[in-house]
């Protein structure tokens, strides 16, 4: 076990983990942020998708011990239900979430996209996608959401 001083959403946290925990379980176990999911535990869904210095990340095969001094941001840190980022609102917008399992992952993806591509093709938000699970179907209106954020 040690001690590792994190950068969560803009905040200064300390957490006390086994170098090899998932950021995953860090994040939800000992910060209670609840936005990143556990889908596969492989890496293959997108359902525990944070920003490790803004880049899309999986994770939860992602070491604690890798991500020490780096920026780290969850679906927590874009915004609150009182004040939703405009990608968030977007996607309540557009009804984009049905179970909402896949949403944290859709939403971090998309927002990582949208702050290197301002205003991405239809082609180019699906290709950014294209390895999140959705099992509901709502596909087109997540597209439809991001869309509607990068014209906000």
């Amino acid at each position: 076990m040690a001690s590792y001083s994190l950068r969560v959403n803009g905040e200064a946290r300390v957490v006390d983990a086994d170098p090899d925990t998932p950021m995953l379980y860090v994040l939800r176990d000992n910060l209670a942020l609840k936005g990143p999911k556990f889908g596969c535990g492989l890496a293959q869904c997108g359902a525990c998708v944070i920003h490790v210095d803004g880049e899309a990340t999986r994770s939860c095969v992602l070491a604690v011990e890798a991500v020490k001094d780096r920026a780290i941001t969850t679906l927590e840190g874009l915004g609150t239900s009182a004040k939703p980022s405009k990608l968030q609102q977007a996607f309540i917008d557009e009804q984009a979430a049905q179970c909402g399992y896949c949403a944290n992952g859709m939403i971090m993806t998309s927002a990582a996209l949208l702050a290197k591509t301002k205003n991405p093709s239809e082609s180019e938000i699906r290709a950014a996608l294209a390895d999140n699970l959705c099992r509901c179907g709502t596909h087109q209106r997540i597209v439809a959401a991001v869309k509607r954020a990068a014209a906000a």
